[in-house]
């Protein structure tokens, strides 16, 4: 057990922070949680459209899998604080959990302030305080951080500090990047943060007409144009927006995109997942015999959400007022090639603001691995999304936090 005079400060009172601060606390550390919100884990509330993705059910091999930039780098955190360690913890902490699609795991009740609750007992342990404030220096002297300086002058000393406040996504949640400019003062590479697992705005005049609109059953690839490589194919829920199109689908689409260029990449959206392109031939050949009169655009009302009948007929080149009976096999034919392979054309992601995830961060290669150790600052760690570390959607984001918290925590 170590002395109870060290004192940690933890700065931030996210996922990583709260993790990082109940696992020193339990090695006998004094710790002080130092949070710019009056509640904690705010944005650990909105994950998961509030029902919170506490984790994915998977192996170490596949949560580094499933980190697109330095995933390699969480490899010893994933494997010392793993998701069934996750998992555990929570069931311990009174929350039981379930398994979902895509070994997606929730809590039961469906509601993320359980987790939330849940991370607040397991910090306050020991008698952990917490100070609602904001951390605006690092104390450093002679290679060694020695505590921290708030917005209002004062300051705490402390053996060590953990810097947990998140990246720069969603900054109503208390993320507005103050850790990367901690960082830098400290000496460390911040690289540039960019959006990850954010909307994505297309190039279409149609997008207007199709604002609001929710395809809950589709499936979405995208293609890398100048390499011609498909980075990304799933199946789900797609919602069209006034800038183009955001929802599950695309948010973890938009995490393949790693060099955003505008017109590089291509969305495709099969509206029509559950048929062949002959049987979707053979649809169009049925009700345009059952409608000869009628015009095709108000045929297409039997097939697609009326919203999107005029996009899909633009993209086809066929005028809505055409009769069914003069339809040629070549008109049918691009007909059934659109909704088999409705296609966008990126122009580039939405604001950072709005990203659930950012991408970039302090570079890993100053970060031990191991210890979330500052490698370049006695007494300095890093834990949680403030890292050069971001993964694709499913829970590993959050497992992100709970490994680097734990680490960090761990090896002060």
């Amino acid at each position: 057990m170590m002395n109870e005079a060290l004192h940690v400060v933890v700065v931030g009172g996210g996922a990583a922070g709260l993790i990082a601060a109940g696992c020193a606390a339990r090695r006998g550390y004094r710790v002080t949680v130092i949070e710019r919100n009056p509640r904690p884990a705010r944005k650990v509330m909105i994950t998961g459209k509030g029902r919170c993705n506490v984790t994915n059910d998977s192996t170490v091999a596949d949560c580094v899998a499933n980190v697109p930039g330095n995933g390699r780098f969480l490899y010893s955190a994933f494997s010392s604080f793993t998701p069934q360690d996750t998992m555990q913890l929570f069931e311990e902490l009174g929350v039981p959990l379930k398994t979902e699609r895509g070994r997606r795991v929730f809590p039961v009740s469906d509601k993320a302030v359980d987790i939330v609750d849940a991370l607040v007992r397991y910090a306050r342990f020991g008698g952990t305080q917490f100070v609602t404030g904001r951390v605006t220096r690092l104390l450093v002297e002679d290679g060694v951080c020695c505590g921290v300086e708030l917005e209002n002058g004062s300051t705490i000393e402390a053996y060590g500090v953990i810097v947990c406040t998140g990246g720069c996504s969603y900054p109503g949640t208390g993320s507005t990047g103050d850790g990367y400019a901690l960082a830098g003062q400290a000496g460390h590479t911040v690289v540039p943060p960019r959006p990850s697992l954010v909307p994505l705005v297309v190039s279409t005049p149609d997008c207007a007409d199709m604002q609001g609109l929710s395809l809950r059953n589709c499936s979405l690839s995208v293609t890398d144009t100048a390499t011609g490589k498909t980075l990304f194919e799933d199946f789900g829920e797609l919602l069209f927006t006034h800038f183009g199109v955001s929802g599950p689908l695309v948010l973890s689409a938009s995490a393949h995109i790693r060099d955003m260029q505008p017109n590089r990449y291509r969305l495709t959206i099969d509206l029509k997942p559950a048929l062949t392109p002959e049987q979707v031939d053979a649809r169009l050949v049925r009700e345009a015999e059952q409608k000869p009169n009628a015009c095709l655009g108000n045929m297409l009302a039997a097939l697609l959400p009326r919203s999107l009948i005029v996009p899909v007929l633009n993209a086809a080149a066929i005028p809505g007022e055409t009769k069914c009976h003069s339809v040629s096999r070549e008109m049918r034919r691009r007909l059934g090639e659109v909704l088999k392979g409705f296609s966008l054309t990126v122009q580039e992601f939405r604001p950072l603001a709005e990203a659930i995830v950012t991408a970039g961060g302090v570079s890993t290669k100053e970060i031990n691995s191991k210890t979330m150790a500052s490698r370049l600052v006695s007494g300095l760690s890093f834990a949680g999304e403030v890292i050069d570390v971001d993964a694709y959607t499913g829970g590993f984001n959050l497992q992100i936090a709970f490994s680097t918290g734990m680490a960090a925590g761990n090896h002060i």
